[in-house]
């Protein structure tokens, strides 16, 4: 009877074995590119996981199941699995179409959610200019111009035509660049309907054609974007210049936007590249704080990989990390640029799913206004609560591109909106997104430095979102964020903003402590010379350290922050450090008193309310020791970026020095992203890198 049931219930489970089939594939977006965390459930069961960072899965189900793929923005898909065990699938974007729309005094919402005085206009062929339709037809309603946002066909999708200059079609992404042609390098312009446009120039054209020859013929792109110019650090003389101060950097754009020149084949800017943000986009194994301070101190000394003279000193900071529910409530006001330039892809369209993801993770405490601007600026939702998410998403889904860009006007009414709300406990911040390219009313980069600086002084904080190319103005959007007391990111991809306001969605928009300086004062006795890798931007001078006015960068929840100096010791010879005359009227005395000390790093900030700095300080000994593997992966980021830059110190090292270094120092990579930095490395030719760099 026992061997009668063992073989009932053995073959059973081979029966029920065989009716499972693994299935695994790929998710990806409309663009084609891999979508990271994407639900992937069998049919009406619990049975589900989700996407990695590369868009892969794989889920065992039963045979002759069907397989829903969901995502925040996008629209549902289901599948029915039949023989294929690989099944791919490509989601679309989820813009509702609304037939009818309702406008209050304060922006565009379903008629079903409103209540009290409405007009409705039907908006399928609008003949006239909204704001004369409705103006005057709502009791107390006032109708402010929006430039040419008005004007836009509310809910649709963007249809840019096909620009087609000197006999060339131009890409989408740059056609901010040819709708500013002046008139006197046009020669003829011919627009034609989409119907003649598809026919002639196929399916690029089907929302029609603007065929332009210009003066002087045989125009050819030139992308017009925007970097501060960056002059590498040097080596430094200790018994001349001991201290080395300089602000934190939590800013990580650089490295999303190098890696968007490298995926599109392109070289990388010089100026374009700042390494301390490269090694600042990765997550590195620190301690949280334990004590008082909201931050913990690490730091750690080594060789250097790619020079055998130096050795490599690591400083850093682990910010503590709060759960989503321990954060305070926020009064968030979404600014976001709708003029021309972002009518591309990778602009708009792309801000729009990037800010549903953040939208599905506010709480009911939570607040968002949106103001927009293009030629003018306005207010298209007033403070919503965050539980109200269909109403946030449908502002979202109605904006358009088109107009010029007045961005110091689009700044000033989201300031004045936000300290209009402003919540005394709570978190007070201003999200931008924009490509930076700002061209009327204020717009230069000193103009924004001196709207910005004045603004800070509200207590509401600033992170700054750049998206595009072509035209994308990073020294702008920099600016603002440093004066802003505030951060800079760059989305390039759903990835990107997975990243930005999925994973870091605390240390993103949760500050924790501000104008953090950090100085280091390096022990004569031991240490000959030294150089801050990267910080360029962010030095300041040595009394600027004990100095409260002096701005310096912000650290959100859970931030990290990395700072590298190679060191030259006492006694080694090396052509970087170059010799100076001894001094005639001063003696430089070192005691013994501190002998095994290598350095002692100070660290000042502020509490986010707070108006005085508070100080502690790290002593690191001289004591040399192997390289952990997240101190060999900041090292070949650091390498690679000195490569990028045509950097003096790279001691000649090589691409191949770059991947060895970093998949040493891979390890547990949860993301996935180290895995894609050493994909990225890979893709470079190497004779391309050593004959340009």
């Amino acid at each position: 009877m026992k061997n009668a049931t063992f073989l009932f219930f053995l073959l059973s489970s081979m029966l029920l074995s065989s009716q499972q089939v693994k299935i695994n594939g790929t998710v990806s977006d409309h663009l084609g590119d891999p979508m990271p965390g994407v639900n992937v459930r069998e049919k009406g069961t619990t049975n589900g996981t989700q996407t990695d960072f590369d868009g892969h899965y794989a889920i065992t189900v039963s045979e002759g199941a069907e397989l829903t793929f969901s995502y925040i923005g996008c629209k549902n898909m289901i599948v029915k699995i039949r023989d294929s065990v690989v099944v791919n699938v490509s989601l679309e974007e989820d813009l509702q179409m609304l037939e009818e729309v309702v406008v209050t005094g304060y922006g565009i919402q379903k008629r079903r959610h409103v209540t009290g005085s409405v007009a409705m206009i039907n908006m399928q062929s609008p003949k006239s200019n909204i704001s004369r339709t409705l103006q005057g037809k709502v009791s107390g309603v006032n109708i402010r111009g929006l430039g040419s946002v008005e004007d836009k066909n509310v809910g649709t999708k963007i249809n840019s035509p096909l620009y087609i200059v000197d006999g060339v079609p131009i890409q989408k992404q740059y056609n901010s660049i040819v709708q500013r042609f002046k008139s006197e390098d046009i020669n003829s312009r011919k627009e034609l309907k989409a119907s003649e446009a598809k026919r002639l120039y196929g399916q690029n054209a089907k929302h029609g054609c603007i065929v332009i020859q210009t003066v002087n013929g045989n125009y050819a792109i030139e992308e017009d974007e925007n970097y501060a110019r960056i002059t590498e650090n040097q080596f430094q003389n200790v018994a001349v210049t001991p201290l080395s101060t300089f602000s934190i950097d939590v800013d990580k754009a650089v490295y999303s936007n190098i890696r968007r020149f490298i995926n599109n084949g392109k070289e990388v800017p010089v100026d374009a590249v700042k390494i301390e943000e490269m090694i600042n986009y990765f997550d590195y194994d620190y301690p949280q704080p334990t004590n008082e301070h909201p931050f913990s101190v690490n730091t750690e000394v080594a060789q250097t990989p790619w020079n055998v003279d130096t050795k490599l000193v690591r400083i850093g900071l682990q910010g503590k990390e709060y759960l989503n529910e321990e954060l305070p409530a926020s009064n968030l006001t979404f600014l976001i640029d709708v003029s021309g330039s972002m009518s591309a892809g990778n602009k708009l369209p792309l801000l729009k799913s990037a800010f549903k993801l953040l939208v599905n993770q506010l709480r009911e405490k939570d607040r968002v206004s949106i103001v927009v601007y293009a030629g003018a600026a306005g207010v298209v939702l007033e403070p919503t609560s965050g539980n109200n998410k269909e109403k946030i998403m449908s502002a979202l889904n109605n904006l358009e591109a088109g107009g010029s860009t007045a961005g110091g006007a689009g700044i000033q009414l989201a300031y004045k909106l936000a300290e209009k709300h402003f919540k005394k406990t709570g978190n007070n911040r201003v999200i931008l997104a924009t490509d930076g390219d700002f061209n009327v009313g204020l717009s230069s980069d000193k103009d924004m430095e001196d709207l910005i600086t004045e603004k800070r002084e509200s207590g509401v904080f600033l992170s700054v979102l750049g998206f595009g190319m072509g035209n994308y103005k990073d020294s702008k959007l920099e600016t603002l964020a440093n004066k802003g007391n505030g951060n800079h990111g760059y989305i390039d991809t759903m990835q990107e903003a997975q990243k930005l306001f999925g994973k870091e969605f605390g240390g993103t928009l949760f500050t924790i402590a501000k104008d953090v300086k950090l100085q280091v004062e390096f022990n004569p006795k031991k240490v000959k010379s030294y150089r801050l890798i990267g910080y360029e931007n962010r030095l300041l001078a040595d009394e600027d350290f004990i100095d409260d006015t002096k701005d310096a960068g912000e650290l959100g929840s859970g931030h990290k922050v990395t700072a590298l100096y190679e060191i030259v010791e006492v006694g080694v010879a090396t052509d970087y450090v170059k010799e100076t005359h001894d001094l005639k009227y001063t003696e430089v005395v070192s005691g013994d008193k501190f002998s095994d000390e290598l350095l002692t790093v100070k660290f000042r900030y502020k509490k986010p309310d707070g108006n005085k700095s508070i100080e502690l300080v790290h002593v690191q000994n001289s004591n040399t020791q192997e390289m952990s593997k997240d101190f060999q992966f900041s090292a070949a980021v650091a390498l690679f970026g000195q490569q990028l830059r045509k950097s003096a110190y790279n001691n000649k090292a090589s691409l191949n020095d770059v991947i060895v270094l970093a998949e040493n120092g891979r390890g547990v990579d949860k993301n996935g992203y180290r895995a894609e930095f050493i994909r990225l490395v890979k893709s470079i030719n190497e004779k391309l890198v050593t004959d340009n760099y």
